[in-house]
C-alpha cells in the first residue's frame, strides 16, 4: 500500500475567501438574523404554551359552554391546530418583511458602492 501523499488536498486547493462586505450590511445582516431568532423563538414559545400550558388550564374552563359544548372541547379539537396555522402565518409575514429590509439595504449597500466607485459584490 502506498504512503499518504505530504500534503493535503486542502492546502492545494484552499476554499475560497468570501467577499468583503460593508459595515453597514454587515449590520443588516446581523440584525436580520436576531429578528430571525427571536421570533422563531417567540412562536416557539406560544406553540409550547398552546400544546402543554393550555391543556393544564382547560379543567378551570370546563363551565364555559361555546356552541352547547365546553370550551376545552374546542381547544382539542379546532383551537390548537387554527393557533399552529396563525403562527405558521405570522412567521411567513415577518419574514417577508426582515426579507425586503435585508434587500433594500443590499440594494442600497450595492448602489452606495457603485457610487464611490468600489466594486459591488452580487451575491444570493
Amino acid at each position: 500500500m502506498a504512503a499518504p501523499h505530504p500534503t493535503s488536498h486542502a492546502t492545494l486547493n484552499p476554499a475560497p475567501e468570501p467577499p468583503a462586505v460593508s459595515a453597514a450590511m454587515a449590520r443588516a445582516h446581523q440584525k436580520y438574523w436576531r429578528f430571525n431568532l427571536a421570533l422563531i423563538a417567540t412562536l416557539m414559545t406560544v406553540g409550547f404554551v398552546v400544546s402543554f400550558g393550555l391543556p393544564l388550564v382547560a379543567p378551570a374552563l370546563e363551565q364555559v359552554r361555546f356552541g352547547g359544548f365546553r370550551l376545552p372541547f374546542y381547544f382539542g379539537a379546532q383551537g390548537a391546530i387554527l393557533i399552529y396555522v396563525a403562527l405558521i402565518v405570522v412567521y411567513i409575514v415577518l419574514m417577508q418583511r426582515a426579507d425586503r429590509r435585508l434587500q433594500r439595504a443590499f440594494d442600497a449597500d450595492a448602489s452606495a458602492s457603485v457610487d464611490s466607485g468600489a466594486p459591488t459584490v452580487h451575491g444570493s
